[in-house]
């Protein structure tokens, strides 16, 4: 024989009783169902009471909602010529239920034995309309009132079940019983006196629990909304798994830390007979389950599952006073029991200086109050201080058998949550290894789940959370290379990069999903008005494991952003170089948040685009080596330029034409002027450990001063036309040196400078095409025949590519 038991979601239509239906008639064996309220309807039944106590008569408004929806559910689930005798039947039980809700609203009262009379008629409805519907359907089907089998007793103001004579009950009934289905109400017990009970929480678990063991059943099967017990909670976590096979403790540990499938005190009379469980889902009955018995998982797994609790807070109790003297534990837990506040969690320091605890917030005010009560002596001479609650928090906790003796995994754990920046208040593990718990912020948990789930449970995938700011040339060739190479960075390099928010000048958009990379332009146009701090905030709330803000734009107003998302543990990644050539404290200060709060900030592209010049560099020094000079060539916009313009060309079609092609910065002067280029030297002469600040670089412009003096581009290159008789002189006096035109940068002795230089032949720097850039760099190891970067240094497709190889280092950390 089987139990079989379907909660409220199961329950909460004709459509989804109509399933039960089908689920029942693929069973040979005889079965007992046990149904809970039709979803939602106890909560009703519950806040009808209280406005009937509280003598608002708009709980008749509730009360014709339930008859409304029970009526309607008959209705679409009995032929009509079987309707009348259970419409009858229902109509006189909500009658006695407006009997007894008029009642407390004439005392203006709502006794505990009242109120468990009129919470009862959730099941009462539900499971007898049911019972119906399925003798209607041809179904060898009985309905038998759980008031009748479970026996409960009342001891110290606690409701017990009496097991002894609900065990005699059952089997008498059960046993002598030759339906082939038997429907029965959950949740709902009798005491010895006759009276209506409720069995608390879980209370419809704990029926069929009850009944399972009673008449040793088969097999416990909780049909529900979810394909079992999950590795952590599916809703929380999107690449949560069901786990297929899993022990009472796992289960236990699993429910007791907020897992919703089970309440564990309900399952305690199947697992004191070792009768075994399995989670089903109503909505989807093909799928496997979680099956859950006696035995211990049998492929030895660590971690089974990862859950929490919301919405907890920390009480300690703390003090000098409390150092050797016996009785102080038992006394602050005495008080917190005496006043029915549960304990979740426990930590002691060896010191015995102080003990911390961890209780629902909805308790925090009441054990505040009773506890300062309690030892206001102590408190009073300073031996103890009084005790100051800590709320927004919850609880995380790791569970599994096998975790015990199983070395690392506490480190494990504890350093995924650091790397995450997620500050842990709390610590606490049994003795029993099964569970490692710690208490957490609120508003960490989504991203503590995640980071943990994907370190226990995804084989080693990691996921990336971007943010882009910017998606003119670079920014949408950088958007094309991600969406190319998704498959393949996950399939060879682990990483699944999701591009949550998207912004430019205009509008901005975000998808918790993941933006489609296919139509971002269309989504993104359809996007709300673009805003610098609700993008900032927008990332700061979604709270992401790995964020990574993208900053694509040469913007100074977003690069002035970058200390806000360091100092949330949000990685930057960048290609606007106005950070990192800013003062030097403002450089240095963003480099300390990176450290401080664990997120990487990387500019790779700010010199080079995507040639690894900064990456090459920090490997130099941190390997111990000493930078003595650098020569560069770091303008692949001016090196197009001088690459291409000659005799035959103006300098004004050239500078265009580079501006057109994306060579240049949206403002051409600010790579002609050599203000780029200073920047970019004193970002390497930093990253070589130098202190310098831009003003200290030396800059022999060849753009004349009236070009210069322009503030708008159709002034600059207007400029440019009526200056072209210097261009060609300048071009002229190096090739009649036979030497090219090579805007050079140099550091050496801790001074910088920038100019444009005639490059004889045989220079390393004569040969040097289109928009490539060169870096030499001389140092200890290579004093005399320097290291060597060449390659292409400016253009949309290898700036993107240098952000995205950014990107990749940060999914490798």
């Amino acid at each position: 024989m089987k139990v079989l038991k379907f909660g409220g979601s199961s329950v909460a239509s004709p459509e989804n009783i109509i399933k039960i239906k089908d689920i029942i008639s693929r069973y040979d064996d005889r079965t007992i169902i046990v149904v809970s309220a039709f979803g939602g309807v106890t909560d009703d039944l519950i806040a009808a009471g209280k406005l009937a106590e509280n003598q608002d008569d708009s709980y008749k408004k509730i009360l014709e909602k339930i008859e409304i929806r029970h009526l309607a559910a008959i209705k679409a689930l009995l032929p009509i010529e079987e309707q009348s005798k259970v419409l009858s039947s229902v109509k006189k039980e909500l009658n006695v239920l407006e009997t007894l809700l008029d009642g407390a609203f004439s005392i203006g009262e709502l006794t505990h034995k009242l109120s468990d009379k009129i919470v009862s008629y959730g099941e009462l409805l539900s499971s007898f309309i049911i019972s119906e519907y399925l003798i209607s359907q041809g179904i060898n089907c009985a309905y038998k009132d759980s008031r009748d089998l479970i026996i409960t007793t009342n001891r110290n103001d606690r409701t017990t079940v009496n097991t002894e004579k609900t065990t005699a009950n059952c089997r008498a009934y059960f046993g002598d019983s030759t339906h082939e289905v038997i429907v029965c109400p959950g949740f709902i017990s009798k005491s010895e006196n006759g009276d209506a009970t409720t069995l608390g929480r879980g209370g419809s678990d704990y029926t069929a629990a009850l009944y399972a063991a009673a008449i040793d059943a088969e097999i416990l099967e909780i049909w529900t909304d979810v394909s079992g017990m999950y590795t952590a909670n599916p809703k929380m976590v999107k690449q949560a798994k069901p786990i297929a096979h899993i022990s009472y403790e796992e289960a236990m540990e699993l429910s007791h830390f907020g897992a919703k499938v089970l309440y564990p005190p309900t399952i305690q009379p199947v697992l004191s007979k070792g009768i075994s469980i399995r989670i089903k889902n109503t909505f989807l009955p093909e799928a496997e389950g979680t099956l859950i018995t006696k035995s211990k998982n049998e492929k030895g797994k660590t971690v089974r599952g990862i859950s929490h609790i919301s919405n907890m807070a920390l009480l300690s109790l703390e003090g000098p006073g409390m150092v050797g003297i016996p009785g102080i534990s038992k006394q602050f837990f005495e008080v917190l029991s005496q006043a029915n506040i549960s304990v979740v969690l426990i930590t002691q320091a060896s010191s015995e200086h102080s003990i911390c605890i961890g209780i629902s917030a909805d308790d925090v005010s009441k054990a505040v109050a009773i506890v300062n009560e309690a030892f206001a002596f102590q408190i009073g001479r300073g031996r103890i201080k009084p005790v100051i609650p800590e709320t927004n928090l919850a609880i995380v906790a790791l569970v599994g058998d096998n975790m015990k003796n199983h070395q690392g995994l506490s480190g494990k754990m504890f350093s995924t949550l650091g790397r995450n920046n997620v500050n842990i208040r709390v610590i606490a593990q049994g003795a029993s290894e099964k569970n490692i718990s710690c208490v957490i912020e609120e508003k960490d948990v989504k991203k503590a789940l995640n980071a943990l789930h994907e370190e226990f449970f995804e084989e080693n995938i990691k996921q990336l959370n971007l943010f882009v700011m910017g998606v003119g040339n670079v920014g949408a060739k950088f958007l094309n290379q991600v969406r190319q190479q998704k498959k393949y960075l996950k399939e060879n390099l682990k990483l699944n990069i999701r591009v949550i928010g998207i912004s430019n000048s205009r509008t901005m958009v975000f998808n918790e999903n993941g933006i489609s990379l296919k139509n971002w332009e269309t989504e993104l146009s359809n996007g709300e008005q673009a805003n610098k701090s609700t993008f900032f905030d927008t990332v700061n709330t979604l709270n992401y494991r790995n964020s990574i803000f993208v900053d694509n734009t040469a913007s100074d107003e977003v690069a002035g952003t970058y200390d806000m998302y360091l100092g949330n543990s949000i990685s930057v990644v960048t290609c606007n170089k106005i950070a990192c050539s800013s003062e030097y404290e403002n450089y240095s200060h963003l480099k300390e948040l990176a450290r401080t709060y664990n997120a990487p900030f990387l500019f790779e592209t700010n010199v080079g685009a995507g040639l690894p010049i900064i990456d090459t560099l920090k490997h130099l020094i941190v390997s111990g080596d000493k930078i003595l000079k650098i020569q560069a060539v770091l303008s692949g916009s001016l090196n197009f330029v001088f690459n291409n313009f000659n005799d035959t060309t103006t300098f004004h079609d050239i500078v265009k034409q580079a501006q057109e092609e994306g060579y240049t910065e949206p403002d051409p002067k600010i790579d002609l002027s050599g203000v780029d280029v200073m920047r970019k030297i004193l970002i390497l002469a930093r990253e070589s450990g130098y202190r310098l600040e831009i003003s200290d670089i030396k800059n022999e412009s060849f753009l004349p001063q009236e070009s210069l003096n322009t503030d708008n581009n159709e002034d600059f290159f207007t400029s440019l036309k009526k200056h072209e008789a210097d261009f060609q002189k300048m071009y002229n006096e190096a090739a009649t040196k036979g030497a090219k035109l090579k805007y050079v940068a140099q550091f050496e002795d801790g001074k910088a400078s920038v100019g444009l230089q005639q490059i004889p032949k045989g220079h390393d720097f004569y040969n040097l095409e289109g928009s490539d850039n060169i870096v030499l760099f001389y140092t200890e190891r290579y004093p005399d025949q320097p290291m060597i970067i060449k390659g292409a240094g400016a253009g949309a497709d290898v700036t993107a590519s240098g952000i995205f190889a950014d990107i990749i280092r940060i999914g490798n950390f």
